[in-house]
């Protein structure tokens, strides 16, 4: 396999032509289906192959900016993206992936000066303790709170609504904040909400995508569906937009920093682009919790590998990053293929529909 190394001049490390593509593909698939830039698999997986974290970072945004315009162009044409909520977002988030950039650079110079890799460990932590936070609240959300929500709803209806008092939702908590100016997203079924509670929100999601070198989609799809009660599939849409701006930004700022490794990240735009193209068209033949179910377990996935990563730096078990890698890789190819099979079985259904 090392006639398909090429050198890539600015990290100064070789790398495989072949495991770009594929990287890639499968973030192409899982990006366009879960509405995420993906770099909550780009990132790990650069770091845990052999890039430094400064530069796994910094690609991973450039790969991030070109592949979220062909899936935007895919969601919008489905008409999934909330144009005017996307056009907002980033008014905080492009505040905090600057502040999150600032932070790795500081890291990054503390850490050559007493000769310990502090960037790599502590964005390696942060992502473990994410990932399996985040999936942990979304396997409790498919679980445990879908059902107790079907329960009173119809414990409502046995009720006639005389005597059940429903409790507010978070949403409805944040959407009663009256701190103007106020602002609706119609497409989203947002009838009123303070435009700072949206700046607020995404300059924290903003920073830890910046922070992690991701376009931050695998917090502001959870974010837009669980605080401000987007549909699902609307979600998806308008946060491949909002990862391609803030991706955008974070290509621009660590391209700056000379922490971007063009080569690569155009490799892996050749794999994303095939895969972008299956994820988003199987969003039309997958219900909205079904996502959030597959989505909790990629993601938990992600996290393992990892925390299997961050064991071997801290061991010195070499074995470790090998399976790291291997995990990484085969989750994400095994999640592309679940994917890929309902697609084809609802193109199937939808066919079958039409005779």
């Amino acid at each position: 396999m090392e006639m398909f190394n090429i050198y890539l001049p600015i990290a100064g490390i070789e790398f495989n032509v072949l495991l770009l593509i594929a990287i890639g593909f499968c973030v192409g698939v899982l990006g366009g289906f879960f509405g995420v830039g993906g770099a909550w698999i780009v990132t790990p997986a650069l770091n845990i192959f052999g890039f430094p974290m400064p530069y796994a970072i910094g690609t991973d945004f450039a790969h991030i900016f070109g592949k979220s315009i062909v899936a935007t162009k895919k969601h919008g044409k489905m008409g999934n993206v909330d144009w005017k909520l996307g056009l907002t977002i980033p008014i905080g988030s492009i505040l905090g992936v600057e502040t999150g950039a600032q932070i790795i650079m500081y890291l990054e110079s503390w850490g050559k000066n007493i000769g310990y890799d502090i960037v790599g460990s502590t964005v390696r932590w942060t992502y473990i303790i994410m990932l399996f936070s985040l999936s942990a609240w979304m396997l409790y959300d498919y679980f445990v709170i879908r059902k107790r929500n079907e329960h009173l709803s119809n414990k409502a209806k046995e009720d006639n609504n005389n005597d059940f008092v429903r409790k507010k939702t978070f949403i409805e908590k944040l959407r009663d904040i009256k701190l103007r100016p106020m602002i609706s997203y119609p497409k989203s079924g947002i009838e009123e909400i303070s435009i700072w509670v949206i700046i607020f929100i995404f300059f924290f999601a903003g920073l830890i995508s910046g922070f992690l070198g991701v376009g931050g989609g695998f917090i502001k799809m959870p974010t837009m569906v669980y605080l401000l009660g987007c549909p699902t599939a609307i979600a998806v849409g308008t946060d491949i937009f909002v990862v391609m701006v803030d991706g955008g930004y974070g290509f621009f700022t660590y391209a700056l920093k000379g922490r971007v490794e063009l080569f690569a990240a155009v490799f892996m735009l050749v794999g994303a682009a095939i895969g972008a193209q299956i994820g988003v068209t199987a969003v039309k033949y997958i219900r909205g919790y079904g996502i959030r179910l597959l989505f909790a377990i990629m993601i938990a996935f992600a996290g393992l590998s990892v925390l299997l990563k961050q064991l071997q730096t801290m061991t010195g078990t070499e074995n470790l990053s090998v399976i790291s890698g291997f995990f990484i890789m085969t989750a994400s190819l095994g999640m592309c293929l679940i994917i890929i099979l309902k697609l084809i079985k609802g193109v199937k259904k939808e066919k079958l529909s039409n005779l």
